[in-house]
């Protein structure tokens, strides 16, 4: 098997991974957010610890978290993706499964937007056709419903910034992740110790309960190591288009699992959004193929120069 064929199983199984976690997290919707927060932040600084053991870069954490150049950079990834995680654990527990897919589903098209604004990278006329149809599915929503759908929105636009910021570390993402997490570890470590002296905690409530929340570090480590993995080995198009499968699998759990409403002006939002990642992913690939052609053509003439 070819290093790009791996990439792309590597691809599809972080994608499944985080697609498929709202089945997980569903099993403690009786416990806190802020508690299951507070475990997948403990659980996942364990996992990554033994990993960056293992790889003898557990002096890493303490070298990063010290560099002036940045703390403040990895404090405000630690905040974004802390609140990120919230409220979709939050938003399971609510029974707003829907609404969290389609901020998933929205979050690539906000980044071409960051992009184009931030980095000043150039948008071809599908990517601002599929931003404009984003920004129509959202006004349909609104409209529907009479409230703006704020978790998609939220769960967008906070993701979106941390690319951003991921974009100004310069180190793999194990090491930032972990770093990103010791920062809020010591909130996390607190909460959890408070609720357990006072009686409160769900740690300990069954086995089963316990389990669940143990192994919400390894959920959330491995995929990553995954998408980390599959980033190096396929065009940046093709991870674009594949992560489309996380929030796929978000809408179809919650619509045909845990059965929740998605009426007239749901289906009119999602066939909007839907067509803006039909046009995303067309534009994705050509691009693609766009790059191979100038990379094949580059390397015939170095050829013919030899």
């Amino acid at each position: 098997m070819g290093e790009a064929a791996k990439g792309v199983i590597s691809m599809c199984l972080a994608c499944a991974i985080w697609g498929l976690s709202a089945l997980f997290y569903k099993q403690v919707d009786h416990i806190p957010a802020a508690e299951v927060m507070a475990h997948r932040i403990v659980w996942s600084l364990v996992f990554f610890a033994a990993v960056l053991a293992a790889q003898s870069r557990l002096r890493a954490i303490a070298g990063v978290l010290g560099d002036p150049r940045y703390r403040v950079r990895i404090a405000l990834s630690a905040a974004l993706i802390s609140v990120n995680w919230f409220l979709f654990i939050f938003s399971i527990q609510i029974g707003r499964t829907v609404e969290a897919s389609l901020g998933y589903y929205i979050f690539p098209l906000l980044a071409v937007l960051v992009g184009r604004f931030v980095y000043s990278e150039p948008l071809d006329r599908a990517q601002w056709l599929g931003v404009a149809l984003a920004a129509a599915a959202v006004a349909v929503l609104t409209l529907g419903q009479g409230v703006a759908p704020w978790i998609s929105l939220i769960l967008a636009s906070t993701f979106a910034l941390y690319g951003v910021l991921k974009k100004t570390l310069d180190m793999g993402p194990v090491l930032s992740v972990s770093c990103e997490i010791a920062v809020v570890f010591p909130l996390a470590l607190a909460l959890l110790v408070w609720l357990h002296v006072t009686g409160q905690g769900g740690f300990g409530e069954t086995p089963g309960t316990s389990a669940i929340l143990v192994f919400s570090g390894p959920l959330t480590a491995l995929p990553l190591i995954l998408f980390s993995y599959a980033a190096r080995r396929i065009a940046m198009g093709s991870v674009g288009v594949l992560q489309y499968i996380n929030p796929t699998l978000q809408f179809l759990v919650a619509v045909l699992v845990f059965t929740e409403p998605f009426g007239t002006w749901h289906l009119l939002a999602f066939a909007l959004i839907w067509s803006a990642v039909a046009l995303y992913c067309v534009s994705a690939l050509r691009r693609d193929r766009s790059a191979d052609r100038s990379r094949a053509a580059s390397a015939g003439v170095t050829a013919t120069h030899r």
